[in-house]
């Protein structure tokens, strides 16, 4: 089941790869570095998700850094 949804998602990518790819000019070098980085980025975290539901977000996480300080300023 999860592998279905692993590949669900890299058929995703693949599609936004084959819409956009044609359509960014030769020159943008940095647009097209960028677009790789962050589709990365996006199927990492998402496969991650769907192995690890529980993985905390970034709301915990400030949470966690700021909680300290919170309490000394009380």
């Amino acid at each position: 089941m999860k592998g279905l949804m692993v590949l669900s998602v890299t058929f995703v990518i693949v599609l936004m790869f084959l819409y956009e790819w044609p359509k960014m000019n030769q020159k943008q070098k940095k647009e097209k570095y960028t677009f790789v980085v962050l589709s990365a980025m996006s199927w990492i975290l998402a496969v991650l998700l769907i192995f690890f539901p529980e993985m905390p977000g970034p709301t915990e996480l400030i949470d966690q850094i700021y909680k300290p300080l919170g309490k000394m300023l009380e």
